[in-house]
């Protein structure tokens, strides 16, 4: 990727070539170097490094005190950063995969979500929720979910879900620093798949701001995580016909309406895309939000390209399940050919 398109939020003096575990074990380190109130606790974090290294070396720069290997207790870990995070301290929680986020689920519904409305804003929950994330690397079940929707449904949390490594070294930062809980979810396919350059300063990428990675007149395509891949893929394909706005949204919750709408106004036309199973999807508030609020603006009805109704399968069906690009083109040439 040119990196000389990207805002950086300080001038860069030193680039690196990084994958997504590589940033983001930067952007912790940093972190941890800069506020000692910065902790890290979870399964296997400390002396092995986490199940896909990304917290690699933190326990011996840092020690057993503020990388904390934990039980296999999801709801304790959860728990427990809640009280951390209560009492000053910035805990920053691992799940080693997404399908073992549900066993935290009361956790952070009925407490982490509510701190702030239940003291009258005399407590915060500053804590950040990390986890591996999404399909695409043929892994055993309850490996490779796509959770986002039960948080997103949650008032109090914040969802962030990163795409490159830039913008996962800038979004774990600024996820750190907020002052209310982050669940930052991180697309395990993306770990190792792409690398970029990013600097090796401290610099934040702020939550609440999509990313028009690329820009069209024809179609909006939206979508973010793992899917980013597909969507671009099939824009490139499609470029000697169709023009295509691609927007990575970064940070779900908060959503950046103002660029979304921007786009769809231009565009007329929209392709949202998830990994996750349709019913109840982000893609469906995304695309009731665009048609509350530009109907009229619309010279198709709004496509999602999703997973499907049922859990993710095992290897041989995992790319079928997953959306690709051919399925990405055909809801593309959908609605510019309405």
């Amino acid at each position: 990727m040119d990196t000389s398109k990207l805002n950086f939020t300080v001038m860069p003096t030193k680039l690196k070539i990084m994958n997504m575990v590589e940033a983001i074990n930067l952007g912790l380190k940093q972190e941890m170097a800069r506020d000692k109130k910065v902790i890290i606790l979870g399964e296997d974090v400390g002396v092995d490094g986490g199940v896909f290294r990304v917290t690699d070396g933190l326990y011996k720069l840092f020690g057993p005190e503020r990388v904390i290997d934990t039980p296999l207790a999801e709801s304790a870990i959860v728990g427990a950063s809640i009280g951390l995070a209560a009492g000053g301290m910035k805990p920053i929680a691992e799940i080693q995969f997404d399908g073992f986020m549900y066993s935290a689920l009361d956790q952070l519904i009925s407490h982490a979500s509510r701190i702030r409305t239940r003291s009258r804003g005399r407590f915060s929950c500053q804590m950040v929720l990390r986890a591996p994330y999404s399909g695409g690397v043929r892994a055993l079940e309850h490996h490779s979910e796509s959770p986002e929707t039960y948080f997103l449904h949650t008032p109090g949390l914040k969802v962030v879900i990163p795409s490159t490594p830039y913008d996962a070294k800038g979004l774990i930062v600024s996820s750190i620093r907020d002052p209310d809980p982050v669940i930052f979810l991180e697309p395990k396919k993306l770990y190792r798949s792409i690398k970029q350059q990013v600097p090796q300063e401290e610099f934040t990428v702020p939550l609440g701001k999509a990313n028009v990675f690329r820009e069209g007149s024809d179609v909006s395509i939206i979508t973010y995580g793992a899917m980013m891949r597909p969507c671009i893929d099939a824009a490139e394909k499609l470029k000697e016909k169709i023009s295509c706005e691609v927007i990575d949204l970064r940070t779900l919750k908060p959503l950046d309406e103002q660029t979304v709408f921007r786009s769809v106004n231009k565009t007329g036309r929209v392709v949202i895309v998830q990994e996750a199973p349709k019913t109840c999807g982000f893609a469906a508030e995304i695309s009731s939000r665009i048609t509350e609020n530009l109907l009229l603006s619309l010279e198709a009805p709004v496509e999602r390209v999703t997973g499907f109704d049922t859990p993710m399968p095992l290897f041989k069906m995992e790319n079928y399940y997953l959306p690709d690009t051919n399925r990405v083109i055909k809801a593309i040439e959908k609605v510019t050919g309405f």
